[in-house]
C-alpha cells in the first residue's frame, strides 16, 4: 500500500461547494481552522510504500471520524448522511456536490485499526490547538485540572452463567459445522430448553431447579468441548482456529459465581471487566474504566476534554494519576500547577503530592484553590455529554485497542461540537454588532 494521495479534481459542469453552500457556517468555519497538514503527517505515517491501491485522503478520513462522534452516529448512518449534507462534504475536502459515497464503510473499521490510539490522539490534541487560537480555552485553563474516572461500558448482553453457557455450546457448534467436525451430538434444542427454564425458575424463586438446569447446561457443554477436541487432536490447523474459543468456553465451564481473579463476561468480547462504581441504579457496570481531565477554570469556550484514556485491568484510581498526567503534559505541551480529584485518588501516586487536592481536604487550602475545589463537579456533566452525546455509553468497536480508541473520539467529537457552538456564537455576535452600526448610522 502505498502513501495516502488526494486526486479529487474540479467538475468542469458542475457548481463548487463553496457556491452552493454557506461560507459563514459555523461548520465551513471549523473547516478552514483545523490544520489538516498535520493531521495528514501523523495519519499518514502508519502506511507504508508498497503495491496496492493507494487509501483513501487523510483529510476525507479524518473528517469522517470527527463528524461520526461530533454527531453520534453509526458508520452506516455517516455514510448516508455525507451523500446528503453539502456540508460534510466540503468539511472532508470535497470540492464539487458527491452523489455516491467514494468509500466503503468497511474503510472507516480498516483505518480505525491501521492508525490505532496514539495517531488517534492527534485528533484530540488538534481540537485543543483550534480551541486556543481561536481564544475558546487559554493557557491558564489548561495548568489547573480535574481528573476523573468513569465506566465505559461494552456492547454485550448482561451476563449470566445460563445464558454463557448456552452461547458457547451454539458457537462451538456452529464452528465445527463450518469447519467439517462431525459432532456425536449437538445439544442444540436441549441446551435452548434449558437456558429458558433457567430463567423461569430463577424469576420464581425456585432457585434449587435452576440450578439443576445450569449443571445440565454445564454438563453438556463439557460433552461438546470433549468431543471437539478427541476429534482434531493431532490436525494443527483445527487447533489452531479451535484453540481460542475452546479456551474460553472452557473458562465459562468452570468459573464460579465469586471467584477471585477475572472472568469470563461475554464470548464475543472477553476483555470485558466487572467495574462497581457503587451507583444504585447500576451496580455492576460491563466494560472498562476510562480516566477523563478537564479545565478546573471556566473556559470561554465551554468545559473542553483535555485529556482520554481507556484503563484496563480495573485499576485503582490513585494508581492512574501518575501515567494520566504525564500523558496529559506531553499532549498540550503544558506543565500541570494544580490537580483536583474525588476522594478516589486518595493513596495517589503522583510525585508530587502538594499538586494534588482531593475533595474535603482542608489543609493548605486557600480561597482561590477552595473555588477551583468547588469546580471539581463540573467534570461529572461532561462524562454525561461524552456518554449521551458522543458515543461513550456503549462501545461497539472490537477489542481492547477499540475501548481506547472510542474514548479518545468521543473526547475529540465532543471537543469540536464545543467549537462549533463557539464559532456560532462568534458569528451572532459579529452579526449583532453588524446590526447596530447600521441602526446608529440610519438614525444619527
Amino acid at each position: 500500500m502505498s502513501h495516502p494521495r488526494d486526486d479529487r479534481q474540479d467538475d468542469l459542469f458542475g457548481p463548487s461547494l463553496d457556491e452552493i453552500i454557506n461560507l459563514r457556517h459555523p461548520l465551513v468555519r471549523l473547516a478552514a481552522e483545523i490544520d489538516w497538514a498535520f493531521l495528514a503527517g501523523r495519519f499518514s505515517s502508519v502506511c507504508r510504500v508498497g503495491p496496492g491501491q493507494p487509501p483513501l485522503p487523510t483529510r476525507l478520513v479524518a473528517g469522517l471520524l470527527i463528524l461520526k462522534h461530533m454527531h453520534n452516529l453509526s458508520d452506516e448512518a455517516l455514510c448516508e448522511r455525507w451523500v446528503e449534507n453539502p456540508y460534510f462534504q466540503y468539511f472532508c475536502g470535497e470540492t464539487v456536490f458527491q452523489h455516491e459515497v467514494p468509500f466503503d464503510r468497511s474503510s472507516l473499521t480498516r483505518w480505525r485499526q491501521r492508525l490505532g490510539e496514539e495517531q488517534i490522539a492527534a485528533l484530540l490534541q488538534e481540537s485543543l490547538s483550534v480551541a486556543h487560537r481561536s481564544g475558546a480555552i487559554e493557557t491558564k485553563d489548561l495548568e489547573r485540572v480535574v481528573v476523573d474516572t468513569t465506566v465505559q461500558e461494552k456492547a454485550i448482553a448482561h451476563p449470566t452463567d445460563a445464558r454463557l453457557t448456552h452461547r458457547a455450546i451454539e458457537k462451538l457448534v456452529d464452528l465445527a459445522k463450518r469447519e467439517g467436525v462431525e459432532l456425536r451430538q449437538s445439544y442444540r434444542r436441549l441446551a435452548k430448553r434449558a437456558a429458558i427454564m433457567v430463567g423461569r425458575y430463577t424469576h420464581a424463586h425456585q432457585f434449587k431447579r435452576a440450578r439443576r438446569e445450569l449443571k445440565f447446561l454445564r454438563t453438556r457443554l463439557g460433552r461438546v468441548i470433549r468431543d471437539i477436541r478427541r476429534k482434531i487432536e493431532g490436525n494443527t490447523a483445527l487447533e489452531d482456529r479451535f484453540g481460542p474459543l475452546l479456551d474460553l468456553a472452557h473458562r465459562v465451564r468452570h468459573q464460579e459465581q465469586r471467584q477471585r481473579g477475572p472472568k469470563v463476561y461475554s464470548l464475543h468480547a472477553p476483555e470485558a471487566e466487572c467495574i462497581g462504581k457503587g451507583k444504585a441504579r447500576a451496580p455492576y457496570e460491563f466494560g472498562c474504566k476510562v480516566s477523563i481531565t478537564t479545565p478546573a477554570t471556566v473556559p470561554k469556550g465551554g468545559q473542553f476534554v483535555l485529556h482520554a484514556k481507556a484503563l484496563h485491568g480495573n485499576p485503582y484510581d490513585g494508581h492512574t494519576l501518575g501515567p494520566v498526567i504525564a500523558d496529559l503534559e506531553k499532549l498540550t505541551g503544558v506543565a500541570v500547577r494544580r490537580i483536583h480529584g474525588d476522594k478516589g485518588y486518595r493513596g495517589h501516586n503522583y510525585p508530587d503530592r502538594f499538586k494534588v487536592w482531593i475533595s474535603g481536604q482542608v489543609r493548605r487550602v486557600t480561597k482561590a484553590i477552595r473555588r477551583e475545589m468547588r469546580r471539581r463537579a463540573a467534570v461529572e456533566p461532561v462524562i454525561g455529554h461524552l456518554k449521551d452525546d458522543h458515543r461513550m455509553r456503549r462501545n461497539y468497536l472490537k477489542g481492547r485497542d477499540g475501548d481506547r480508541i472510542n474514548a479518545v473520539l468521543a473526547a475529540a467529537g465532543y471537543n469540536f461540537s464545543l467549537l462549533l457552538r463557539w464559532f456560532r456564537r462568534i458569528l451572532c455576535a459579529l452579526v449583532l454588532i453588524l446590526a447596530r452600526a447600521v441602526l446608529e448610522t440610519r438614525f444619527a
